[in-house]
């Protein structure tokens, strides 16, 4: 059915469009995988309404390899990985911020990391090459599990404290809608509330929570003269946020800013990550983009923290799975003590242009030919080729790379200054004119 060397998992789980890419019988499918490695599994899926179908087909498939399943219900992503630490794996049901037709799945391992390289390719070795299941007497069995959703707040409230901010959070209608408003709140916050009802669907905006997607929250920010605004995407592992002045704060300053105010010895960041981070930091560790490479590299380096310009957050002292919720209750302890403004305009700026172009599946193969072929066709000062193809110029650098969870071609530019920034997203739109059908 697939290949082996990581045909199925992308940078972050196994994702598809239900039905069509990711059937129930995959689902059936994987969970009897993973099964057939573990004796107990912890299971949460996110607000699609496609989650509990899922969930029990891999609840189905799991039984038939003998192993026991503990369902936690609607959780987010974080609040699943922590629940992990005490079972074999956690497998979260979501497509994290793809849109509403999607769905997919991540493994967890007890220490809160996702699934690393070895530990994926065993996963999909047992897909190519089922085992049998188990006879009647010795299949698993399912039960209810409860209580995790409100111990992973109450360890953000223990490790970070007080806060007296206003913050205005939009929950994105995903499965931050509970946990994040309630840790603000036990935190001592006031908090407003938007999207927060838990709806598959996602009416209110899409679960990816891009600038063009949060002007409601940044107008409840000026409105309410709030401290700060924050946004979740679907499953809850990524956190962006709007500053007192309704100014959108992206991923890659949020990043800067949180290795600043650690006073961070070193940061692991992606290959698409802001070049702020060589201004700040002293180490820079880049890896692959997706949080379970990040994750990794913490691991093997011990550095104190790592992020995505997508806005995934991993502190691991805490956890080494990407915690919106603590990295949003984190921000709201740091404007109390100071401005968000005020933090930002200490970091130093560099215009920056992300794009993605969409292109069908099937042509993925001939997509990559293209951009290889264009790629290493340019006189350029270094090119690295860890994840994608990232150009390095002395004023600037840009990255085109497929994307690891749906059929798209990212594409960053940053530079020094704005022309330089032109000159390089030229070159980028034309490449990739030259690598789409």
């Amino acid at each position: 059915m697939f290949g082996i060397n990581m045909s199925m998992f992308g940078s972050s789980g196994i994702r598809g469009i239900v039905g069509k890419e990711f059937t129930i019988e995959l689902a059936e499918q994987i969970g009897e995988a993973v099964g057939s490695m573990h004796d107990r599994i912890v299971l949460g899926r996110d607000t699609r309404t496609s989650g509990p179908m899922v969930a029990q087909a891999l609840i189905s498939g799991a039984a038939v390899a003998g192993s026991d399943t503990y369902d936690a219900g609607m959780v987010s992503t974080p609040t699943l990985a922590r629940a992990a630490s005490s079972f074999g794996c956690g497998i979260m049901v979501t497509a994290s911020h793809n849109p509403p037709q999607y769905n997919g799945v991540k493994l967890w391992s007890p220490d809160g990391s996702a699934f690393d390289t070895p530990q994926m390719e065993e996963v999909e070795c047992r897909l190519e090459s089922p085992r049998g299941g188990r006879d009647w007497r010795h299949v698993g069995r399912s039960y209810s599990l409860e209580g995790v959703e409100k111990a992973h707040m109450d360890s953000i409230v223990d490790s970070v404290g007080v806060s007296t901010a206003s913050v205005v959070v939009d929950c994105g209608c995903g499965a931050t809608c509970r946990i994040s408003p309630l840790t603000l709140r036990e935190m001592g916050c006031s908090v407003l509330s938007l999207n927060a009802q838990p709806d598959g669907f996602f009416p209110g905006r899409t679960p990816e929570p891009t600038e063009n997607q949060l002007n409601d929250l940044k107008a409840s920010v000026l409105q309410r003269e709030a401290d700060v605004g924050i946004a979740h995407d679907g499953d809850g592992d990524r956190m962006v946020a709007v500053d007192e002045r309704g100014r959108f704060v992206d991923g890659d300053r949020l990043i800067a800013l949180f290795a600043s105010a650690m006073g961070a010895r070193g940061v692991v960041a992606p290959m698409d990550a802001s070049m702020v981070l060589d201004e700040i930091v002293g180490q820079v560790e880049r890896c692959k983009v997706g949080d379970v490479y990040v994750a990794e590299t913490l691991k093997r380096t011990g550095l104190d923290f790592g992020g995505e310009p997508s806005g995934t957050f991993i502190f691991p002292r805490e956890t080494y799975c990407p915690d919106g919720v603590l990295a949003g209750a984190m921000l709201a302890k740091m404007v109390s003590e100071q401005s968000l403004s005020e933090r930002l305009d200490e970091l130093p700026s560099f215009p920056v242009a992300r794009e993605s172009y969409r292109f069908e599946a099937e042509n993925k193969a001939e997509v990559l030919r293209h951009l290889k072929e264009n790629m290493e066709g340019l006189d350029c000062d270094r090119l690295l080729t860890m994840d994608g193809f990232r150009a390095e110029y002395s004023d600037g650098w840009m990255l085109i790379r497929l994307s690891g969870t749906e059929p798209k071609l990212r594409t960053v530019v940053e530079a020094r200054d704005d022309e330089e920034l032109e000159r390089l997203a030229t070159i980028v739109h034309d490449i990739v004119g030259r690598c789409l059908p």
